[in-house]
């Protein structure tokens, strides 16, 4: 179906059937991108600057991916970019798998740390920019038509911020769901890493879809623990009530 339309002319009817390809792409291919940038966001302790920094970090990552697509026939020329696209998401597994988290933080939040809001906007900007290398890629084996790559583009990053709140809220939900996170995301960046290198390795999309659900359901599969006892305030009432009607009946 795909050759078909990248076999298409640039107008017409067959067009309009590459737009809801282009969005379920990148619905897709946000899921991993989304993990990434809520389990960044948590890196600031109040909920009010998480959501604040996902905000104006997509901001930032919208201006960011347009670039991007507008001058993608220039960036692909330069495997540069893809292998620094690599390198950084791996570096973002390392960092996560080899550090410990702060016991005293019951997200147990391994990621990095952030003491202001600013320092978690670039950060997310520039983690959504290593993962657009991939999909503005795939986009364009789609189509050449530019409008339709950044109405594309456009409706996954509202995608993408609508995604990356559920996560922020499923993160402490799901045990494994981190974890499995960063392994799509482990993912991602090896199929950069490849494409660097030899292009023909790379494994095809379905391949890549398929391992990302199977590694999502693992880390939908089991619920964190979360129940707290909660003090009996009955008993506490007539404990301290007790005494008072004895001294009434004296």
């Amino acid at each position: 179906m795909l050759d078909q339309l990248l076999d298409s002319p640039n107008f017409g009817p067959e067009t309009l059937l590459v737009l809801p390809v282009l969005i379920a792409l990148e619905a897709v291919l946000s899921a991993d991108n989304a993990i990434a940038l809520a389990a960044l966001a948590q890196g600031l302790q109040d909920s009010a600057l998480q959501r604040r920094a996902l905000n104006i970090g997509l901001v930032l990552a919208y201006i960011l991916r347009i670039t991007l697509i507008l001058t993608a026939t220039w960036v692909i020329q330069f495997w540069q970019f893809e292998l620094a696209g690599a390198l950084y998401l791996l570096w973002l597994v390392l960092q996560y798998f080899t550090s410990k988290p702060d016991e005293s933080d019951e997200s147990h939040h391994h990621g990095p740390r952030f003491s202001s809001l600013w320092q978690a906007i670039p950060m997310i900007g520039i983690t959504d920019l290593a993962f657009s290398l991939d999909s503005v890629t795939t986009a364009i084996a789609v189509s050449q038509d530019t409008w339709l790559i950044l109405t594309g583009a456009t409706i996954g990053i509202i995608t993408l911020r609508f995604m990356a709140g559920l996560f922020i809220r499923w993160l402490k939900e799901f045990e494994y769901l981190e974890d499995a996170g960063y392994l799509t995301v482990a993912l991602v960046g090896l199929r950069l890493l490849v494409r660097v290198f030899n292009d023909a390795l790379v494994p095809p999309e379905w391949v890549m879809i398929s391992a990302i659900a199977l590694i999502f359901l693992w880390g939908f599969s089991k619920r964190n623990d979360t129940e707290i006892a909660e003090p009996s305030l009955p008993s506490v009432v007539t404990e301290t009530k007790e005494p008072e009607k004895e001294k009434a009946e004296r």
